[in-house]
């Protein structure tokens, strides 16, 4: 059994109600007839009656929960938590009403912020900032939290390097620029991630091309700086950087580079230096390895809000409420 089916068995275990605003697009609808008829989760869908009878032709959704943001009887109460919250920025209760109904994920983040809700999936048909956005402002970061990030839960066949070919890879989705604090933030929220998920012990390798002072740079120093604030910070992690990949991975190499390292050699969590080299490391060993990756996975907001590739079909989308209902399980985002 893969990690995506074990995943699905979990959300079934404990059903999470999860909203698809993208009522807009037929993959929605597609992705909700499979969640809904294999019980991973409830599901709410937001759009007007006429849109969503006419984009939902074809498929099964009478066990969904429909809601039309023009007639909710709840319409008041998400329009008066949405003022509160955004108060101090102006916002008005016409402004509000507004926002609301031309951007649904604005009113899926109300739902789930007033308890009616348990998490959000969007981003088929909105780009990742658009997505994104709404959560922040409505959601916030978990406390203690300064910023979210991205991960893949990779998967690996044939492969007995990680947790047996499982890892967590990050930040390959959000963040585009890094200081070492911010490093050292998705690095331990990445191991928390992969614990959450995998159910195993995280061992998190801080990535870079050198190992233990190999080799000298600003861009090393970024890393290794990390390392030192993330022991601080976070003890109870075991991670450990900078690191080479190969030292990460291959314990022959772990022993020549790294001899005094617990993670090197028998790392599951792989952290990137930087978003460009995250992106072309998860894309690389997914189409070379021809892995699985599922993602991107946000991590560090109050509730799980996930995003979706433009691309993705509707099987990508189950997979994403799966994932997202497992997190909400916990009442937490990884």
């Amino acid at each position: 059994m893969g990690i995506l089916d074990k995943l699905i068995e979990k959300a079934k275990s404990d059903k999470k109600t999860i909203v698809l605003p993208e009522t807009m697009d037929k993959r929605t609808f597609e992705a909700a007839e499979k969640v809904l008829k294999e019980g991973i989760a409830d599901i709410i869908l937001i759009g007007a009656k006429e849109e969503i009878e006419e984009n939902s032709t074809g498929f099964d959704i009478s066990q969904a929960v429909i809601v039309d943001p023009f007639t909710d009887p709840n319409k008041q109460k998400y329009i008066d938590k949405f003022v509160e919250l955004r108060a101090s920025k102006g916002l008005t209760a016409e402004d509000a009403k507004k926002q609301m109904e031309q951007d649904y994920m604005y009113y899926a983040c109300l739902m789930c912020k007033c308890g009616d809700a348990d998490g959000v999936v969007s981003g088929a048909c909105h780009s990742t900032g658009n997505t994104i956005r709404p959560a922040l402002q409505l959601l916030k970061t978990k406390p203690g939290v300064k910023s979210v990030s991205g991960f893949f839960l990779m998967e690996v066949p044939n492969c007995t390097l990680g947790d047996n070919g499982l890892f967590v890879f990050a930040d390959c989705a959000v963040n585009v620029d890094f200081d070492s604090e911010k490093l050292a933030e998705i690095a331990a929220l990445s191991a928390q991630s992969f614990e959450l998920f995998v159910g195993h012990k995280a061992k998190a390798a801080l990535l870079s091309y050198s190992t233990k002072g190999s080799a000298k740079h600003s861009d090393v120093d970024k890393v290794s700086e990390a390392v030192r604030i993330a022991h601080e910070k976070y003890p109870d992690i075991e991670l450990d950087g900078e690191m080479q990949l190969d030292a990460a991975l291959d314990l022959t190499v772990a022993q020549l580079k790294a001899p005094d390292s617990a993670v090197a050699g028998h790392a599951n969590t792989l952290i990137f230096p930087s978003l460009e080299a995250g992106n072309i490391g998860y894309k690389l060993v997914q189409r070379l390895a021809k892995a699985n990756a599922y993602g991107p996975v946000l991590q560090g907001l109050a509730m799980p809000v996930n995003d979706l590739s433009r691309g993705c079909y509707a099987d990508d989308i189950v997979g994403v409420v799966a994932i997202t209902a497992v997190q909400a399980q916990l009442g937490k985002t990884a």
